[in-house]
């Protein structure tokens, strides 16, 4: 079994999965506060299964909020060390991707807000029911994200940034995900997680893409 888990942005959600069967997931939508939701959310979900049980605890580890992602990852490597269980990172990008399993072949583009017109953003291609990740998750502004959608027939947007990108990027070749497929989930973030290695607690970590508003501001003042 595993138990899968995702705070990196404004939604929070976990799932315990068994292969492909979902046993049991819950997903909010209320804001960043996760510090309340999530413990909670978490004994909800696992019930009375002993987390001796689980295979590995999997995990979106960024990118996104800094405050969700360290949340998570926080959350995980406590209860990974207590429970002797082990980890799997998971993109949060990726973990975009793979709510459109089984959808009609796409190229998939995961764009989380970073202000400024600015995504990170990952490109992923969907074909026969599988999803290959066509470039590394990076931080890309509008601009040079309309030069490389424009070279796909088909691209679905998704992610927290997928209005915003879509409204701006002036494509016919894009649309807008549904609403239902919209958010990263911790269910996808299972089925992202399926063929990744198992790592240790100590070894799981944030993956930010650029520094937090804040040290980039201090490095501004002291002229860096």
């Amino acid at each position: 079994m595993l138990l899968a888990i995702d705070s990196s942005a404004v939604t929070a959600s976990v799932a315990l999965t068994d292969g492909d069967r979902v046993i049991k997931s819950e997903f909010i939508n209320t804001g960043l506060t996760h510090s309340e939701t999530l413990l909670p959310m978490i004994k909800r979900v696992i019930g009375d299964t002993p987390f001796e049980k689980l295979g590995a605890i999997a995990v979106t580890n960024g990118p996104g909020s800094f405050t969700g992602v360290r949340i998570g990852v926080a959350t995980v490597k406590g209860l990974a060390f207590t429970k002797s269980v082990p980890c799997i990172p998971v993109s949060t990008l990726e973990a975009i991707a793979y709510n459109f399993l089984g959808d009609d072949d796409a190229v998939i583009c995961a764009v989380m807000d970073a202000r400024r017109m600015q995504f990170y953003n990952a490109l992923f291609e969907l074909k026969d029911g599988e999803i290959k990740r066509i470039t590394p998750d990076r931080a890309i502004s509008i601009e040079d994200l309309r030069k490389e959608l424009e070279n796909f027939e088909k691209v679905v947007i998704a992610g927290d940034g997928a209005r915003l990108c879509a409204e701006n990027i002036n494509l016919e070749n894009c649309r807008l995900a549904p609403e239902e497929k919209i958010y990263q989930n911790a269910v996808s973030v299972a089925k992202a997680a399926e063929n990744k290695n198992k790592i240790p607690p100590e070894e799981l970590m944030p993956l930010y893409l650029r520094l937090s508003q804040a040290e980039r501001e201090l490095k501004l003042k002291k002229g860096v």
